[in-house]
């Protein structure tokens, strides 16, 4: 492992930073108790540990009250939540051809089952959405616009205040996937007019897999979608309303919230903006490496101006799999292939038939060697098909 130039931080970040294992160790270890149920010394404080972790990711994306904060397990369990919460029968959802599926697939269920129209706004070649196709997609009957912030396959950031303003305009709710962009870049909700968020925490806000959550502001009618224990008031028949609990029931992922805790903590730490140049100066490197090589071929990546540090790319002659491969098994990089869960991207990059692309994604802990290293791996790779 130590030899592992970790390149697929868009998947999940790793490693994560020292402080994060070491909470969640000796948090679990000595609070690992049920928090809200009982009251006891170890339980108080673990509620506390809890609550001060729905402060935090309030203040990180401007919201008001902590307890519409609440956890689930992950970006695609809140945005089943927050879709299916959403949507009545014979409204419309306006979305885009950036999505992943975590957006795309329950979209798409509600519309098989006949409760809701979807339109998909494609982006430019360039890889941004124009916020007047979003606007000209609004019908008489949108219920809401979603959109993801940074796109997991080509890294652009979207004019989220724009599109926010034409929902604001148009009176329809605004949903967000902030899966790539949480913890990397600055997320205003009052001014980029968003409704509702939804975050991971495995990914730039640097917590473990398995903790997730959303952000709904006062007045956004979520209906709750799955019902069970809440800690308070166990007489009422029905799920209670208020939130957390609307969108929380049974115990929390305790060590994840712990370790989500000291992530946040991390990264505020570091400097978020630090952290965000730090990255983008390595991708420019490699964006520039890889492209200067014969043969290969890169998607949306014309410069780094509201862009994220993902970089797509295929070697002419290769199944993106392949290359994979040979980085993994050769090089010892670990990259993604394939559609990378998001089909309607390819689709607009043409590259479904060719099995999608190779993707390397960097994180906080990458260094200059590894950008190197993976170019120098490319080149290698390309080379074969030359010989």
């Amino acid at each position: 492992m130590s030899k592992l130039i970790y390149l697929d931080n868009s998947a999940t970040t790793f490693p994560k930073p020292e402080e994060v294992y070491r909470f969640m160790d000796e948090f679990y270890r000595n609070h690992g108790v049920n928090p809200g149920r009982s009251g006891f010394d170890a339980a108080i404080e673990t509620e506390e540990m809890v609550t001060e972790t729905r402060k935090l990711l309030t203040s990180l994306f401007n919201g008001d009250d902590p307890d519409r904060l609440t956890f689930s397990y992950n970006a695609s369990d809140t945005l089943n939540m927050l879709l299916q919460g959403l949507s009545e029968k014979g409204d419309h959802v306006v979305t885009t051809m950036l999505e992943h599926n975590s957006v795309l697939r329950p979209l798409y269920h509600l519309e098989m089952d006949g409760t809701i129209n979807v339109t998909h706004v494609p982006f430019d070649s360039h890889g941004y959405i124009d916020p007047d196709d979003i606007k000209k997609a609004i019908k008489k009957n949108t219920k809401m616009v979603v959109v993801n912030h940074s796109s997991n396959v080509i890294g652009t950031i979207q004019p989220l205040t724009e599109i926010g303003k034409i929902c604001k305009d148009a009176g329809v709710y605004f949903v967000v996937d902030s899966s790539q962009s949480a913890g990397a870049i600055p997320i205003d909700m009052k001014a980029m007019g968003i409704d509702a968020l939804a975050f991971t925490g495995h990914k730039c806000l640097m917590g473990p897999t398995g903790i997730g959550g959303s952000y709904v502001m006062d007045g956004v009618p979520v209906k709750g979608t799955r019902f069970g224990g809440t800690g308070v008031r166990s007489a009422v028949k029905t799920h209670l309303e208020a939130f957390p609990y609307r969108l929380e029931c049974g115990t929390l992922n305790l060590v994840g919230v712990a370790g989500l805790n000291a992530g946040v903590k991390w990264v505020l730490d570091q400097g978020m903006e630090n952290l965000h140049k730090q990255e983008m100066a390595l991708w420019d490197k490699l964006r520039l490496g890889i492209q200067s090589i014969p043969g290969v071929v890169t998607y949306c990546a014309e410069d780094s101006k509201n862009q994220n540090p993902v970089l797509c790319f295929n070697v002419n002659g290769f199944e993106a799999g392949d290359v994979g491969t040979m980085l993994d098994v050769d090089f010892d990089i670990a990259c993604r292939t394939g559609l990378h869960c998001a089909p309607k991207v390819h689709e607009l990059l043409n590259t479904v038939d060719i099995h999608g692309a190779v993707r390397l994604s960097i994180g906080p802990f990458n260094t200059e060697d590894h950008i190197n290293m993976a170019i120098e791996a490319v080149k290698d790779v390309a080379s074969i098909k030359n010989q």
